[in-house]
């Protein structure tokens, strides 16, 4: 019986997820599909460029909330379950299992046609509850990179290198490393898979910076 109350956490985080705020702010302030300018990303650096600093930071907001809020869900439903006597379940199982799935939410929302964002922001919702050091570190690494190089895609990818490198360092329960460790890595995966375009053109030397339009 239990299991289907994990079950209902992961689709709850799905459904989360798909909800595309960069899509909702976008549409709000301008009136139009953010995913029909330039790439189709639908994320907070999209909206910002085209649709201005606020709804992109309210896109920025919400995205990390959505993530914050589904691996808490993750967390204590996981942790009832427990509590019942379901050794196989643990809060931060829950809590990196319910993230990964708003995290594929995010990339490909059902509410959305599948067509989501790259994740970024809402990994620092996620990462927030997971490990909170390894975001603490990732923002950090972030907001350096960004100051100094103007790119925001590379700034993204080692920023999630560092997320998930130190979430694997810092696991909270030993027992539970492989599990975490399997949710971690398929989410900076999807993160930096979904920047796949922008390291095409960071090798070439063509990225866009801050500050400039698109070559």
């Amino acid at each position: 019986m239990y299991i289907l109350f994990a079950v209902g956490a992961v689709i709850a985080a799905y459904l989360l997820g798909s909800i595309s705020f960069a899509v909702i702010f976008a549409n709000a302030f301008t009136k139009k599909d953010v995913r029909e300018m330039g790439s189709g990303n639908a994320g907070t650096t999209k909206v910002m460029r085209n649709a201005g600093f606020l709804p992109g930071a309210l896109t920025f907001l919400c995205d990390a909330l959505k993530g914050l809020a589904a691996v808490g869900l993750g967390y204590y439903v996981f942790e009832y379950i427990l509590s019942k006597g379901e050794l196989w379940s643990a809060g931060i199982y829950g809590a990196y299992v319910c993230g990964l799935f708003c995290m594929l939410g995010h990339v490909f929302p059902v509410f959305f046609q599948f067509k989501g964002g790259k994740g970024v922001a809402t990994s620092v919702g996620i990462f927030s509850v997971c490990c909170p050091i390894a975001i603490i570190s990732g923002v950090a690494t972030f907001a350096v990179l960004t100051l100094t190089t103007k790119i925001v895609s590379l700034s993204s990818i080692c920023a999630t290198v560092v997320v998930i490198t130190l979430s694997l360092i810092f696991t909270t329960d030993s027992a539970l490393f492989w599990p975490q460790a399997i949710c971690a890595l398929l989410m900076g995966i999807i993160v930096i898979a979904k920047h796949s375009s922008n390291i095409k053109r960071l090798l070439n030397g063509t990225e866009n910076k801050i500050g400039k339009g698109r070559k």
